[in-house]
């Protein structure tokens, strides 16, 4: 499972007069598709817009992991035909898209349900969109969500420089999908597939790319992203560690980042990477789920709480400084009050820096979904107002002891408010420094002042803060 993000709107630039609206939810997997997705519509002559009223072409790129995530689309979908029957009325086509996993999973019958919709188009055929449009062009409603034989990346265009600029000093790159671990809880083996890895050397093209543009933070995507294996040009397989080395000799890349990672395949090589490699950030995402063997068992996570503990320690070993993030979901079929109390002491044992949090909803055509012992809403919510006051006190107990310490930020941004700007700590914090102390994209020594749980202020920093990342957990 990939980190979770909040919606949010593809936004650029460009020179043809369509314009593409593509409205993104969930994880940063989404964000990358919905970003080349609009690479490949500049190619067809549409140019991004931020408001879906200006828009010719309109793409909701969707998520399955989120409950009742279908049914949030058809609400909005429910606004968009207001809106597609008033340009109608003003004798203007406004063209309509479903891709994501919700357009896998619903595929057909998102076009019965919703007549609004033109296209549906799934995660693993999306380079297939110009195509597809062409197609509803001529009249066509088209569900394109079969598995591509072809390589999607292959028959993707390149992403211009000036469309990476304008996306920052930071970026996505997707280098594995899908997953074959069949969790009992997760609807992505059936949404994205199996585990596929993409070419060493595509990678590798994609990243030199994205530093020639000025991109100097990379976080290497995956539903997996720790299953991904291929060949060195010299026909050697490696593992993420070892494209992890390769991409950390890439000139202008000073940092690197990647997620979501399984516990069952966070090898050795992988583990050394993080003690080697100055490039690779101090900050790991590795999802645990529950600290109840008996409820590991039933997601089907296939290791026990004490496996995971002893990972751990060999992580801080190889890396002492690393901040730790986690899943947990709280009230899975059959948990006891004992379970969950597994999970809490997993938790003060390991102390997080930040983690994701989630009361457990059925996803449909998964085995949990058919399970028996489903526990009472009520009680899951209460079991989950504990575990983020937890997590809450990790994260808050994390952020101070960083106050006086010194610490590397790259600059992303410029603050909200006057004589502000914004970056991110080695722990994927924001940290808010004084303008004058540096430009975006440079990396700054900061010395930092304060700390709230979301936040870091530097010394020299206005007093209002600038950004907050909220406590990562979803109710």
């Amino acid at each position: 499972m990939t980190e979770p993000r909040d919606e949010r709107d593809l936004q650029g630039s460009g020179s043809n007069t369509r314009k593409v609206f593509i409205k993104t939810y969930g994880c940063q997997m989404n964000v990358y598709d919905s970003q080349r997705m609009g690479d490949a519509l500049s190619k067809d002559g549409y140019e991004p817009t931020a408001s879906m009223e200006d828009a010719d072409l309109v793409l909701l790129n969707t998520c399955h992991i989120r409950e009742k995530a279908a049914e949030k689309i058809y609400s909005e979908l429910g606004r968009i035909r207001l809106l597609k029957a008033e340009r109608a009325q003003r004798g203007k086509d406004l063209r309509v898209g479903i891709a994501g996993c919700v357009a896998q999973a619903e595929g057909a019958e998102i076009i019965e349900r919703a007549p609004v919709v033109d296209l549906v188009i799934g995660p693993q055929t999306y380079h297939r969109l110009p195509d597809a449009l062409a197609r509803v062009a001529r009249g066509e409603r088209v569900v394109d969500t079969d598995y591509a034989v072809e390589d999607k990346f292959e028959h993707l265009p390149e992403t211009e420089a000036r469309q990476i600029r304008a996306r920052g000093v930071t970026a996505f790159l997707t280098v594995q999908e899908g997953c074959d671990k069949f969790c009992t809880f997760c609807v992505v083996p059936y949404t994205r597939g199996s585990e596929v890895s993409r070419p060493m050397a595509q990678i590798v093209a994609e990243a030199r790319q994205l530093a020639a543009a000025g991109v100097r933070e990379i976080t290497l995507l995956g539903q997996n992203v720790n299953a991904w294996s291929g060949e060195t040009p010299g026909g050697v397989t490696v593992g993420l560690g070892g494209l992890l080395r390769t991409l950390a000799g890439i000139e202008g890349i000073a940092r690197l980042r990647y997620t979501t990672s399984h516990p069952r395949d966070m090898d050795d090589d992988l583990i050394a990477a993080h003690a080697e490699l100055r490039a690779l950030m101090p900050y790991l995402h590795l999802p645990v789920q529950s600290g109840s063997d008996r409820i590991l068992k039933a997601m089907n996570r296939r290791h026990k709480a004490a496996d995971y503990l002893r990972l751990l320690d060999r992580i801080r070993h190889a890396r002492p400084d690393i901040a730790l993030s986690g899943d947990f979901i709280v009230g899975f079929p059959g948990e006891t009050e004992a379970d969950f109390m597994d999970t809490m002491r997993l938790i003060e044992a390991v102390s997080y820096a930040s983690a994701y949090s989630f009361k457990y909803s059925p996803r449909p055509g998964t085995p949990g979904a058919e399970m028996d012992g489903h526990v009472d809403e009520a009680v899951k919510t209460e079991r989950l107002e504990r575990l983020q006051g937890l997590l809450r006190h990790q994260q808050g107990a994390f952020a101070d002891s960083l106050v006086g310490r010194s610490i590397e930020v790259l600059v992303e941004k410029p603050g909200r408010h006057p004589g502000q700007i914004v970056g991110r700590s080695p722990f994927l914090q924001p940290v808010v420094l004084p303008a004058s102390a540096g430009a975006v994209g440079d990396i700054v020594e900061a010395r930092i002042a304060s700390a709230n749980p979301n936040s870091l202020m530097a010394e020299g920093a206005p007093p209002a803060l600038a950004e907050a990342m909220p406590l990562r957990a979803i109710a």
